[in-house]
C-alpha cells in the first residue's frame, strides 16, 4: 500500500511538471520560439502529460479495485485525460497549435485545482460509498465526463473562432487604414491582403466545422449521461428527477447545445452567431461540473466533501 501511494505521488508531480513544461514549450513556441525543435517538445510534452494522467488513474483503479470517478478529484484526472487526449487527435486535424496554447493552460490549472485546492482525504483510496456501489457508476459518470470533455475542447474552438475573427478583423481594419494614408496602389500589397484575409478565412472555416463536430458528438454523450443518471436516481432515491443544484445546471448546459445545434441545423446560422453561443456553453460547462460543488448542497454533494 504505502508503494502504491509513492508511485501515485511520483506520478503526480511529474504529471504536473510535465503539464508545466507543455504549457510553457507551446506558448513560447507560438510567440518566441518557432523552431521545429520547440514544438516537437511542446507536442511530446504534452503526450507524456496525457500518459502520465491515464496511468495516475490506472494506478488508483488497481489499487482501489474500482473505475477511478468515484469523487471530484478522480473525475478532475479524467476529465484531463480526455482533453489531453482529444487535443491532440484535434491537432491532427486543424494543423494548428492554437488549440494546444489554449487547452493546456486549462488542463494545468484544472489539474493544479484536484491537488491543490481540494481536500487532502480526497486523494485517499477509500472505497467506494454506499451509494455509488451501483453498475450505473461507470455508465454514468463515464459517459458525462465524456460529454464535458468534447464539449469544452468545441466550445474552446469556439473562443478561439472569435478570438481571430476579432484578430482578423482588427488587423484587416489596421492595414486597410495605414495604405490608405500611404496610399499604396500597387498590386504586391493588395495581393498580400487578400492572401493573409484567404488565409485567416480558410483556417476560420476549419475551426467552425470542427467545433460544430465536437458539440455533435458531445452532445448524444450528454443526453445519454442525464437519462442514465435519471434511471440510476430512480434506483437510488425513488425518483428520476429531483431538481438538485447539478441536475438542473446539466439541464441548462442541454438546452445551451441543444440551441447551438438548433442554430445550426435548422437555422442555418454558422461562424460567429454559433460561435457565440458555445462560448457561453464553455462558461455553463464549467459552473456545472465545478460551480455547482462549491455549494455542498443536493443529492451529488458527495462529489465535493468526497
Amino acid at each position: 500500500m504505502i508503494e502504491m501511494k509513492t508511485i501515485e505521488n511520483v506520478l503526480g508531480n511529474t504529471t504536473f511538471y510535465a503539464l508545466i513544461l507543455a504549457t510553457l514549450t507551446s506558448w513560447l513556441n507560438l510567440f518566441f520560439l518557432k523552431s521545429k525543435i520547440w514544438s516537437n517538445l511542446a507536442r511530446s510534452s504534452t503526450f507524456l502529460s496525457s500518459l502520465f494522467v491515464v496511468n495516475l488513474l490506472l494506478s488508483r483503479w488497481t489499487n482501489g479495485k474500482y473505475f477511478p470517478i468515484s469523487n471530484l478529484y478522480e473525475s478532475i484526472l479524467f476529465l484531463c485525460a480526455i482533453l489531453l487526449i482529444g487535443q491532440q487527435l484535434a491537432e491532427l486535424k486543424l494543423s494548428t497549435r492554437l488549440i494546444r496554447c489554449l487547452n493546456l493552460p486549462l488542463v494545468l490549472c484544472l489539474y493544479w485545482f484536484g491537488n491543490s485546492g481540494l481536500p487532502p482525504e480526497m486523494r485517499i483510496i477509500t472505497g467506494l460509498a454506499p451509494s455509488l456501489q451501483s453498475n450505473w457508476l461507470m455508465m454514468h459518470v463515464s459517459v458525462m465526463m465524456l460529454s464535458y470533455g468534447t464539449l469544452i475542447l468545441g466550445s474552446l474552438l469556439c473562443l478561439l473562432f472569435l478570438l481571430l475573427k476579432t484578430y482578423a478583423t482588427k488587423k484587416a481594419d489596421l492595414t486597410t487604414t495605414t495604405n490608405s494614408a500611404i496610399t499604396i496602389t500597387n498590386n504586391e500589397a493588395k495581393q498580400t491582403i487578400v492572401e493573409t484575409k484567404s488565409l485567416s478565412k480558410s483556417l476560420l472555416e476549419i475551426i467552425d466545422i470542427w467545433s460544430y463536430r465536437l458539440i455533435g458528438l458531445g452532445f448524444p454523450f450528454l443526453t445519454l449521461g442525464i437519462i442514465s443518471g435519471a434511471v440510476w436516481a430512480n434506483e437510488a432515491w425513488g425518483a428520476y428527477w429531483s431538481w438538485d443544484p447539478k441536475e438542473s445546471w446539466a439541464l441548462i448546459t442541454w438546452l445551451t447545445f441543444a440551441i447551438y445545434l438548433h442554430a445550426r441545423l435548422i437555422k442555418g446560422w454558422t461562424g460567429q452567431k454559433t460561435a457565440t453561443i458555445g462560448s457561453i456553453g464553455f462558461v455553463i460547462i464549467w459552473v456545472c461540473y465545478l460551480g455547482v460543488n462549491f455549494l455542498g448542497k443536493g443529492l451529488h454533494s458527495y462529489g465535493w466533501i468526497g
